[in-house]
Parts: C-alpha cells; sequence; structure tokens
C-alpha cells in the first residue's frame, strides 16, 4: 500500500489593528525634564510654613516611605527610658526609675517632679521645693532633704533611712506601705497629718526634738509623741 502523506496547515488569523492603544504613562519623576534627583530636591521644608512642612513629603510616594522608614528607625533605637520623663521645671530630664545617686538638687524648684522608683543615695534635696514630688519606692539612703519643702509629697514603699530632714516641712505627705525613717535625722522636722504606722511614730518620738523654723510648729507635737 502506498503511503498517505497528509500534512496540515494550521492558520492563524492576524491581529485585529482595531485593538485599543495602550495608554501613554508619563511620570514627573521620570521626565527629562524633571530627573528624580531634581524633584527629591524640591521636597525641602519651608521654615515659613512650618504648619505644613508635612505636605511635600506626603504627596510625593517616593519621599513618603522614606520618611516612614526614618520615623520608625528613630522609635526603634530611641532611649527607653525617655518614655519616664519627669515632671517640673529640672527641664525634661529624666528622673523616673533612674540612678541618681549623688546628684546635686539643692535649691532647686522641683513641684511634682517624678522621682517613682529611683535610686537616690547620698542626693542633695537641700532647701529644694518638691512640693506633691513622688518618691514612690525610691531609695534615699542618706540623702539630704534638709530645710525642703516636702509638703503634700508621697513617700510610700521609700526608704528613707539614714537621711537628713532636719527643718523639713513635710506636712501632709504621704508614707504609707514600709516606708521607713530609721537612722535619720528629724530635728525641727514637721509631720503635721502625716498618716504614719504606729511603730514608726512611736521610733520618731524618741529622736524628735526643735522647732520648724517656717511652721513654727513643734517636732514632738506634730508627731503627737505621748
Amino acid at each position: 500500500m502506498a503511503a498517505l502523506n497528509v500534512s496540515f496547515t494550521l492558520k492563524f488569523p492576524p491581529k485585529s489593528s482595531l485593538s485599543p492603544p495602550k495608554p501613554h504613562l508619563t511620570s514627573s519623576l521620570s521626565s527629562p525634564l524633571h530627573p528624580p534627583h531634581i524633584e527629591l530636591q524640591k521636597l525641602q521644608v519651608s521654615n515659613n510654613n512650618k504648619n505644613g512642612f508635612l505636605l511635600p513629603i506626603l504627596d510625593n510616594p517616593i519621599a513618603s516611605a522614606s520618611f516612614a522608614l526614618l520615623l520608625s528607625a528613630s522609635l526603634c533605637f530611641s532611649d527607653p527610658a525617655l518614655a519616664f520623663k519627669g515632671g517640673g521645671p529640672y527641664g525634661q530630664g529624666v528622673t523616673r526609675g533612674q540612678d541618681l545617686s549623688g546628684k546635686d538638687f539643692s535649691g532647686q524648684t522641683l513641684i511634682k517632679q517624678d522621682f517613682k522608683t529611683s535610686i537616690l543615695r547620698m542626693a542633695n534635696f537641700k532647701g529644694a521645693k518638691l512640693l506633691g514630688a513622688s518618691f514612690f519606692d525610691a531609695d534615699l539612703t542618706g540623702a539630704d532633704l534638709s530645710d525642703a519643702d516636702l509638703r503634700g509629697a508621697d513617700f510610700s514603699l521609700a526608704n528613707v533611712t539614714k537621711a537628713n530632714l532636719t527643718n523639713a516641712n513635710l506636712e501632709g505627705a504621704l508614707t504609707t506601705g514600709n516606708t521607713s525613717f530609721r537612722g535619720s535625722v528629724i530635728t525641727g522636722a514637721d509631720f503635721t497629718d502625716v498618716p504614719l504606722r504606729d511603730d514608726q511614730r512611736e521610733y520618731l518620738c524618741k529622736v524628735a526634738d526643735g522647732v520648724n523654723p517656717t511652721t513654727g510648729n513643734d517636732t514632738k507635737e506634730t508627731l503627737f509623741c505621748k
């Protein structure tokens, strides 16, 4: 039998010329008239328009992404201690949860300053204005608090052993918890309206003497010593 040779030819119709043309996209960043580096240079912040300084950055996707990266990096590598800023005119210095042993705060106005959980051994607060300051759970061993205005200060759980409280005014200070004044000098100190534990009051009455020069109150009388 003769071999049957059959060939097939497939033909595809030509592409239609009616296909819609692709839109021609232009970018201000890729345009020869506006090279990328020129556009980025235009993202300068105007010193005369501080309220809208982010608008040029946020309007540009490239600059916006760069700004976001810089912001996230600054947050990741920032000092975690900055989250605990103390109040008051000691500046915006960090005074909470810090080791401030031997620090000199003498004569400063530190109203409502936050010293919570800080180590303040041998710190000098002589004559400082510390109205409403917080020394919650702080270590004030050996600190000089003489002549200090401590009205309304919070000494809850604080260690105030061997401190110098000569002529200090502690009217209305908070001393609940395990606050300890063991070994402290309290000559002339005013403890008016300070809620002391019975054992603390009994101990302080044994060493109390003098009159506070500011209030004129006798130290023993402010402690209700028998």
